[in-house]
């Protein structure tokens, strides 16, 4: 754990004095002040009081590269060690959640593991968010929701893939997370829950919503020096291609940073659906049913899989993708359990925030 400056809270008011003195007065935080504020938040070394004030500072001037870094150093000494004794090729978090579509890009994740790599999926439920999450959708298509790293072990044995909510992970920054009930506003644990990397795979993918927060991650990536990180807008800021929309891969191998444009994949134009039912995830996987928006979302996620583990360019990894999705085994992994409870599909319609 970093070194701390005092032992009594009230020191912890240095910091926020720091961001809060306002344009002229004030500051940012240097990468080692925001591991040493941040490692006081999760000791408690922070009132509520303070916790509050410092976090909603950062939110209204937004974080540095620098801050996101020492943030992500704190929080990534409390996950959970044996996740990190996994043996994982890909980490994504997945935390933005679906309003629009389907997590089309489970599918993907399920044909990268087919094909011998293994990935580790980890999120968690943001209250008043009104989305849907992985978690909610996994055991409505007959997969379980990891409760220890015992459980991911046998589901990367099994399936390739595993997913275990954050609060088991790392319970300090699903805490945070889950004070936007009280602010009504997101703050950075969002984005540092992205960069976590409990499982110290050797590649990350993020997925993001808002412009230039992809450059923030990527620089934050070699700031920490991480081996293989790629960063995108996705669909709704979840980790899944957006076939109607170009968008730029952000990426930093080991502190070097590099970028490439992708234009869009479908021309078609696409309605979203009023109701989301995680029951036609397995339909499209077998062929039962044909969607053209999920083909081109599959195809393209997989596709930045390819680019950020196998370092493929976009063109060959495109065309990879689609190989490995037309030649898919499309009987479903699993048989579903019978579970008599009408599973109530989502509801498109009405109030959603962005991550």
């Amino acid at each position: 754990m970093p070194e701390i400056m005092s032992d009594t809270p009230t020191d912890f008011k240095h910091f926020i004095r720091i961001i809060g003195r306002g344009q002229r007065a004030g500051r940012t935080l240097t990468m080692q002040e925001a591991e040493q504020a941040m490692s006081m938040v999760i000791n408690g070394q922070a009132t509520a009081e303070q916790k509050g004030a410092f976090l909603m500072l950062l939110r209204v001037r937004e974080e540095t590269a620098e801050e996101l870094a020492g943030f992500s150093q704190a929080f990534r000494t409390c996950s959970l060690a044996s996740v990190a004794d996994l043996s994982v090729d890909l980490d994504m978090g997945c935390y933005a959640g679906k309003r629009r579509h389907l997590p089309w890009f489970l599918l993907a994740v399920m044909l990268l593991a087919k094909n011998g790599k293994r990935i580790f999926l980890h999120g968690t439920h943001e209250p008043d968010s009104k989305r849907l999450y992985l978690k909610e959708v996994l055991p409505q298509i007959g997969f379980k929701v990891a409760q220890h790293p015992e459980q991911v072990q046998v589901a990367l044995d099994t399936f390739g893939f595993a997913y275990m909510d954050l609060k088991q992970i790392n319970p300090q920054l699903d805490d945070i997370i889950q004070l936007r009930e009280q602010f009504g506003l997101r703050s950075c644990a969002n984005t540092l829950a992205r960069m976590l990397n409990p499982s110290h795979a050797a590649h990350c993918l993020q997925g993001i919503f808002h412009r230039k927060i992809d450059e923030k991650h990527r620089e934050t990536a070699a700031l920490l020096n991480d081996a293989n990180v790629l960063c995108f807008r996705g669909e709704g800021g979840e980790v899944e291609f957006n076939p109607l929309r170009d968008v730029t891969l952000h990426v930093s191998r080991n502190g070097q940073q590099s970028s490439e444009d992708v234009t869009a994949t479908c021309e078609t134009f696409i309605t979203k659906p009023q109701e989301l039912d995680a029951k036609q995830l397995i339909s499209v996987w077998t062929g039962e049913f044909d969607d053209i928006y999920a083909n081109h979302a599959v195809v393209g996620t997989l596709s930045l899989m390819l680019v950020l583990v196998d370092k493929l360019d976009w063109t060959e990894a495109y065309q990879q993708a689609e190989q490995m999705w037309q030649g898919r085994d499309k009987k479903w992994p699993v048989v579903l359990p019978e579970d008599k409870s009408e599973v109530v599909p989502f509801d498109t319609t009405g109030k959603h925030y962005a991550h």
